[in-house]
């Protein structure tokens, strides 16, 4: 019994850890994207709403992709390898 509230305890603790690491990338990234496209993004939505549109989405796939690669791999490298 004690076993499997430390393996629960430990679960717990790694989600907290990857759930602070991953709010932290995407706040980074929201702070990066509006301070290097913040302008371009303005001038594209009021000049070519659908360029913006497609934009706006290819960013939001890119940040999925991109931060779960990032996330996954850090949590291999914390926890020696293996990935739950």
């Amino acid at each position: 019994m004690t076993s499997r509230k430390a393996e629960m305890q430990r679960t717990l603790r790694a989600f907290a850890f990857e759930l602070f690491i991953y709010a932290f990338l995407v706040t980074a990234y929201f702070f990066a994207v509006l301070h290097f496209l913040g302008g371009w993004l303005v001038r594209l939505e009021t000049q070519h709403i659908r360029v913006y549109a497609s934009v706006a989405i290819l960013l939001i796939i890119g940040q999925a992709a991109v931060l779960e690669a990032v996330t996954t791999g850090l949590m291999r490298l914390l926890r020696g390898g293996r990935s739950e």
